[in-house]
């Protein structure tokens, strides 16, 4: 894999291993064993798989592969904790993941703590290459946690009782904010993607690049997300019950999956309410709404009399503004959308649905090997999403970074940007 990494001083990067990892595990922290060893869903995975996998990762493609003499703390294991490389062999099949009660959370967290040992001893000699994969290990732990989070509240929705990963921040009422505002888009060629040169400091994943260069129609992009308020009046409106506003394949997983509202969303004595990390509460009208799928995202862009932007308008549009700015995950505790401070905000908060099919740059090639797996093969069937969310660890995300799902699929902090052409 391809991944545009510059590396930083053994130093600083075993500092940031030892701030990524213990963040793993720290999020993790209220379960019981129980609790990380449920799935909740084929799309899910426990909290004691994310654990387990990401340790996985780093054993696999750095100390059995790099470090001379190193031997696996458990030569089983490979075989339960692979996720889809198949370079690596046969693996447990994806759909039965919760039923691997054994080993148990205190062994999964006794296995991290001995890699983590033998990987920060192994560092200050580790060549440059184990160094990027290193660095590339930290970045897929990240998005573990984001998955981690997103999959302990699937699963405790499931649980009749609701009950809350951690307590909330107490609400502070805040003024609905009035339409979105619109800002124009930059129009003609641009140039989209990433491709950082050798030996700088930042880092990009391979479906990111090549940068290359792209047409922009004159359009226009909101300078908000669409919040739970309007979505409201959509549904209000009779938005799920109205063909003419969903693609086809969209209107059938309407009709077959009987969705009437966001994920989470529950009408209480007439008073939308939804469930989040901390429990039930009532839908904030002015918060972004959150859990809809690109489905649901088009349809209401098509009843707002707007569409979703192509990535590379939303991109355009954000590059001016920094990505560790808003709403974005700090640590252990409450991860929810929040109502806008004002001004433009094009990270955090939730994932943004574009327009654009999730398919490679012009130039684009996976790298040989089992990390040469990472993103490439995913290039089909699903559409791009832009911009982190309020479960998104701080300084993970950039303006050309694409993350990616199917279009039915809403367990993650999905939400709607409007754009228009012009």
């Amino acid at each position: 894999m391809r991944t545009n990494i510059g590396l930083a001083a053994p130093a600083a990067l075993a500092s940031r291993y030892a701030r990524v990892r213990a963040l793993s595990v720290a999020l993790a922290a209220p379960l019981s064993d129980a609790d990380a060893s449920v799935q909740s869903m084929d799309d899910a995975s426990p909290a004691k798989w994310h654990l387990a996998h990401t340790t996985w990762f780093f054993e696999t493609f750095v100390l059995r592969d790099f470090v001379p003499g190193y031997r696996l703390f458990d030569d089983r294991w490979p075989y339960l904790f692979n996720s889809y490389y198949e370079a690596e062999g046969a693996r447990h099949a994806r759909p039965r993941r919760g039923m691997l009660t054994r080993p148990s959370l205190a062994q999964i967290c006794d296995w991290r703590a001995a890699v983590d040992d033998a990987l920060l001893a192994a560092l200050p000699g580790l060549s440059p290459e184990a160094e990027a994969l290193v660095q590339l290990g930290c970045h897929h732990e990240e998005q573990h946690q984001e998955l981690l989070l997103t999959d302990i509240l699937h699963l405790l929705a499931q649980n009749p009782l609701e009950p809350a990963l951690w307590p909330g921040d107490p609400k502070v009422p805040v003024a609905m904010p009035g339409p979105p505002g619109w800002i124009a888009g930059r129009a003609g060629e641009a140039e989209a993607g990433c491709d950082y040169p050798s030996g700088a400091t930042a880092f990009a994943f391979d479906c990111e690049g090549p940068r290359h260069r792209v047409l922009l129609h004159p359009h226009a992009i909101a300078d908000r997300t669409v919040n739970n308020g309007e979505w409201a009046a959509f549904i209000a409106d009779g938005g799920y019950r109205n063909p003419a506003l969903w693609l086809s394949d969209g209107w059938a997983w309407v009709q077959r999956e009987g969705v009437t509202a966001p994920l989470y969303w529950r009408q209480d004595d007439g008073v939308w309410t939804r469930f989040g990390l901390d429990g039930r509460r009532p839908a904030d009208p002015a918060a972004p709404v959150t859990h809809v799928s690109f489905f649901e995202a088009d349809a209401y862009a098509s009843w707002a009399g707007a569409r979703l932007p192509t990535e590379f308008e939303w991109e355009a549009a954000a590059a001016a503004h920094d990505p560790a700015g808003g709403n974005q995950l700090d640590g252990a505790g409450p991860a929810e959308p929040r109502p806008s401070a004002g001004g433009p905000a094009f990270f955090g908060d939730v994932w943004e649905w574009t327009g654009s099919a999730y398919r490679p740059y012009p130039g684009f090639r996976a790298a040989e090997g089992a990390v040469g797996e990472y993103n490439g093969k995913f290039m089909s069937g699903q559409f791009v999403l832009r911009g982190g969310s309020c479960a998104t660890p701080r300084g993970h995300v950039r303006a050309s970074y694409r993350n990616f799902f199917y279009p039915h699929q809403r367990w993650q902090f999905t939400g709607v940007r409007l754009a228009r052409d012009l």
